[in-house]
């Protein structure tokens, strides 16, 4: 059973529900890019939408096929999820690329998925927390890297997530919890916060 999501106060909710509408249709497409609800006279839409593209073969192998498929799954959820609780920003190319070992996001925007076993929705969030600047800015290293997240917003929102002593430990380009650096570290509620967590770094400068 999913874990019930805490609500976005500054984002309308018809513009999450055409986002989340729009990225989840159609089975197998190759491409998500949003297209925000007209905002109503006196509403503001929302800021900034996370899009996406997968770079194809013009005629793939079998083995590319089933790879599209499998990152076109992950990433739509992920992107979803993404575009569901916060309001960031990133235009994303994706490249299936079977030398990388796992997979691996960087700032310039760009995703390489290698290995089948992490073609699933939590490598999909953690790299593309990578494109966002988890691990890969100048404000990353700024705000983590004395080995423990010294923003405000987000220290403020993994204490409210698990007490007044919590923190973000940083290290290695990755934080934890909530950074799904590992399968066994993912669930909806984990998923939802990660993005929460990384939306509450970029307020804090990441």
């Amino acid at each position: 059973m999913s874990a019930p999501r805490t609500p976005i106060p500054w984002r309308n909710k018809a513009v999450v529900a055409a986002l989340a509408a729009v990225l989840l249709a159609g089975p197998g497409i190759a491409q998500a890019t949003p297209q925000p609800a007209p905002a109503a006279q006196g509403e503001v839409s929302a800021a900034a939408t996370i899009t996406w593209t997968l770079e194809r073969a013009a005629n793939p192998t079998e083995d590319q096929r089933t790879a599209y498929d499998l990152i076109t799954r992950a990433m739509n959820a992920a992107v979803a999820r993404y575009n569901n609780l916060s309001d960031l920003g990133k235009a994303i190319t994706v490249r299936y690329d079977p030398g990388v070992p796992t997979a691996d996001g960087n700032l310039n925007g760009t995703i390489r998925f290698g290995n089948r076993s992490y073609m699933n929705e939590r490598t999909a969030l953690h790299e593309i927390a990578h494109t966002i600047g988890v691990g890969t800015s100048s404000g990353w290293s700024r705000l983590g890297g004395s080995g423990t997240w010294t923003g405000a917003q987000a220290t403020a929102l993994v204490r409210q997530f698990d007490g007044s002593a919590a923190k973000l430990s940083t290290g290695g380009g990755h934080f934890w919890p909530y950074g799904l650096n590992y399968d066994n570290e993912f669930s909806n509620t984990a998923a939802d916060r990660h993005v929460q967590i990384v939306a509450a770094m970029v307020r804090d400068g990441l």
